[in-house]
């Protein structure tokens, strides 16, 4: 014997591994390698077909191990269909388990305690692969064949329960418990159950509430514009800025209080916007310009802003018809807005206010036209 002979290690199965069928405890003293390439020769445990076997490539082996799953009495085939998917499913081989049913179910035995298995035991396979209406399909031709079967009310609760079937969910644990109303398992389903419909219901609640406090101030809102004979203009293009602003009651549960504005200002001869999100309806052309002129030193001293000063600016709102009204700069929002005559609306709820240097306002307003503002609010 060679000086450097190991003898051959014994074959312990790893997890996964098969164990040695009684076929091959002959070969209990082989090693790993051998006893796989062994394994790999019978119909049962083979990963390849081994084509040299009999005429025409047929393997024999494999042929014959078909022809046994099918031996005997439709129901001892069925049982042996559901006891292998069984091991399947205890090794979390979900889908091989629901194949292993499936055959057993095409078997069609009439032993109804094994058809409700197979049913219930794939149903239990759907409910992991999160088929949810295979599921509760399965549970109930299950329950056809066994009503009492407790697993498959738990298991229709927690597929209806996935698919946010509240109350179908409850009904299923409901049934359930009738049968066994101390199981465990259901009675924590259910709990679950309805915590989640007090939960919905009461996140429902919260958002009627709020939707109904919503409706209240838009409601006032409303009748405050009313109130004050404000007119309201919508254009076909509104800018961005404005949809993270509203125009709104500075007390919104009292009518009479101040409305307070989104205001857009623009300096048309250098073709520039600003725009002040809270302007109150008794705030001054003025007291705006103030706002606006806020500004660092630099840019005054840019040459299309030297005139930008307080006493320099005139202030112009644009009218209903299209027009434009010159606005003192001691006249409150308030009064301009709630004349009848020149009508000055609100454009998409914001004031508009125009300022131009008093030098260049004469060419400003010369240039300006009614029927090309009243189209510039219907532009896209």
């Amino acid at each position: 014997m060679p000086q450097n002979y190991e003898k051959p290690k014994k074959y312990v199965p790893g997890p996964g591994d098969p164990e040695l069928p009684p076929q091959l405890t002959e070969f209990q003293n082989k090693n790993t390698d051998e006893v796989i390439e062994e394994l790999n020769r019978m119909p049962f445990f083979m990963t390849k077909l081994d084509d040299t076997d009999g005429d025409g490539g047929n393997n024999l082996e494999l042929e014959a191990l078909k022809a046994l799953a099918y031996e005997g009495e439709p129901h001892e085939i069925a049982e042996n269909f559901k006891n292998q998917g069984n091991d399947l499913y205890k090794a979390k081989r979900y889908k091989e388990a629901r194949e292993m049913y499936n055959k057993g179910l095409e078997i069609k035995c009439d032993v109804a305690k094994i058809n409700e298995a197979l049913y219930s035991n794939r149903a239990a396979c759907e409910l992991e692969l999160k088929n949810y209406r295979r599921c509760i399909n399965d549970c109930k031709h299950a329950l056809q064949h066994g009503p009492k079967n407790i697993k498959c009310y738990f298991r229709m609760g927690k597929a209806f329960f996935a698919l946010s079937k509240l109350d179908d969910a409850e009904e299923a644990v409901n049934f359930g418990l009738k049968f066994d109303s101390s199981n465990a398992s259901l009675k924590s389903l259910l709990a679950q159950i309805v915590k989640t419909k007090e939960d919905l219901l009461a996140q429902e609640a919260k958002r009627l509430a709020e939707l109904k406090e919503k409706e209240k101030k838009q409601a006032l809102l409303d009748a405050a514009l009313i109130l004050r004979n404000y007119t309201l203009v919508s254009t076909s293009s509104p800018p961005e800025f404005l949809e993270q602003t509203k125009l709104y009651l500075e007390n919104d549960e009292d009518i009479e209080s101040q409305l307070i504005f989104p205001s857009v200002i623009v300096y048309p001869t250098i073709d520039e916007i600003d725009f002040v999100a809270s302007v109150g309806e008794l705030s001054t052309p003025g007291d705006l310009v103030d706002i606006v002129l806020q500004r660092p030193q630099e840019w005054f001293e840019q040459e299309n802003h030297r005139s930008f000063t307080p006493k320099n600016l005139i202030c112009y709102m644009e009218t209903e018809s299209g027009g434009l009204t010159k606005v003192g700069k001691k006249v409150s929002f308030h009064d301009v807005l709630k004349l009848e005559k020149p009508n000055v609306p609100l454009f998409d709820k914001a004031l508009r206010v125009y300022m131009v240097p008093k030098s260049e306002s004469t060419q400003w307003l010369e240039k300006w036209d009614k029927n090309e503002a009243l189209e510039r609010r219907l532009k896209n």
